[in-house]
């Protein structure tokens, strides 16, 4: 027995928190919205610092005239009392930016999909060590405040996205709408979101500690999160110094329950389910993915390459356009070469049976010539 009584096994979650604060662990956080709406401009708040650089507006009206919807991933390492986290932000510049969004989401889905891809082949490799886990573990996805209610792009969007990845829907710039406004607005989202059967991610809210208990169901029923993004310091009428946004008519803070749920947001994403956002992504939506690849594809059989991928659908058309149009113009000038050959043939052929007939006249002329002058008709004479 040991000294303390027992014979130590109680000393194993000791041993687990030193392993795991030595490793550290990766967290990827996915933000997919239209442009405009501060999702960088919250990734920085939430972090207190400029992880994400803000978009230069002439390259962001130069993307939207290049109809694609591209993947951007910024990687920071976050470290607090002694714990690493390998911190991805993944961006979706060009999502619904455009008059037709038809299958916008596609690359979404298919960057989402093929994390898990990347993981699951490497799980398959002899050594796995050094494993890159790039794995989507949350998904925010920013709701232009509208104050009506979802759009059908929203609706199809997250229904592809909620299926494949903890999706959180946000109220982006809550300042911009009226308390009753925004409370309408929010049960508007969730009754559509429901109608639709639209899976977003719902923590579990049962504890052991009755104060954690309340604060979980406190944090599910501020779902959809309505947030203000800012990263400057403005001065209340009180004389405190916050985070948030100064209008005429007194300050929006940031940190302020009453104002927005970005602190709930913050809790929900780093600080109270950092882990259950972790183990589901780990046991729900990549162990369906690996089950749903392992029953159609032999091991260690590489996944094969969808042929309507949206990405390069606008690329695939341009190029067979320009192909269509440049063999048109290869038929034209066959067509003007032939026709050109076959004048030329024509010429000559006419040139041709011109001096066969003088040839002909020739053999006729010599063949008199020869008659007039044979021997018989001096004999003749």
């Amino acid at each position: 027995m040991h000294a303390s009584g027992g014979i130590g096994i109680a000393n194993l979650p000791n041993q687990r928190h030193k392993i795991v604060t030595k490793l550290g662990s990766n967290f990827t956080v996915m933000v997919v919205g239209e442009s405009g709406l501060g999702k960088t401009t919250f990734i920085n708040t939430m972090f207190t610092t400029s992880i994400v650089e803000p978009k230069d507006p002439n390259q962001r009206l130069k993307k939207q005239t290049e109809r694609t919807v591209d993947i951007s991933v910024t990687k920071a390492e976050v470290e607090e009392k002694m714990f690493k986290v390998k911190l991805s932000i993944v961006d979706t510049p060009g999502f619904g930016d455009y008059v037709d969004n038809s299958e916008c989401w596609l690359p979404v889905v298919d960057f989402i999909e093929n994390q898990y891809e990347s993981y699951l082949r490497q799980e398959q490799q002899p050594s796995r060590k050094g494993i890159i886990d790039m794995r989507v573990h949350a998904c925010l996805y920013f709701i232009r405040p509208t104050g009506h209610t979802l759009k059908p792009l929203d609706v199809l969007a997250m229904k592809a996205i909620g299926s494949r990845v903890n999706l959180i829907p946000v109220i982006a710039k809550a300042d911009t709408l009226s308390p009753a406004a925004l409370k309408l607005f929010k049960k508007r989202v969730m009754d559509v979101i429901s109608a639709q059967n639209i899976n977003i991610y719902c923590p579990p809210v049962e504890s052991e500690d009755e104060s954690t208990t309340v604060r979980n169901k406190d944090i599910v029923a501020a779902t959809p999160y309505a947030i203000i993004g800012s990263l400057d310091e403005v001065e209340t009428a009180d004389g405190r110094k916050v985070i948030g946004r100064q209008y005429p008519w007194g300050v929006a803070e940031v940190e302020n329950d009453l104002h927005c749920d970005f602190k709930k947001l913050r809790s929900l994403l780093i600080r109270t389910h950092m882990l259950d956002l972790v183990s589901t992504t780990e046991d729900v939506h990549y162990d369906k993915y690996r089950s749903q690849q392992m029953k159609t594809r032999k091991f260690g059989e590489a996944k094969p390459k969808k042929g309507d991928n949206k990405l390069f659908k606008d690329e695939e058309e341009a190029l067979r356009k320009r192909f269509t149009e440049q063999v048109k113009m290869e038929e034209n000038r066959f067509r003007q070469w032939e026709q050109s050959l076959i004048s030329e043939r024509d010429r000559l052929n006419k040139d041709l049976e011109a001096e066969h007939t003088l040839v002909k006249q020739l053999e006729n002329e010599i063949e008199s010539l020869q008659t007039a002058n044979s021997p018989k008709q001096f004999f003749k004479r």
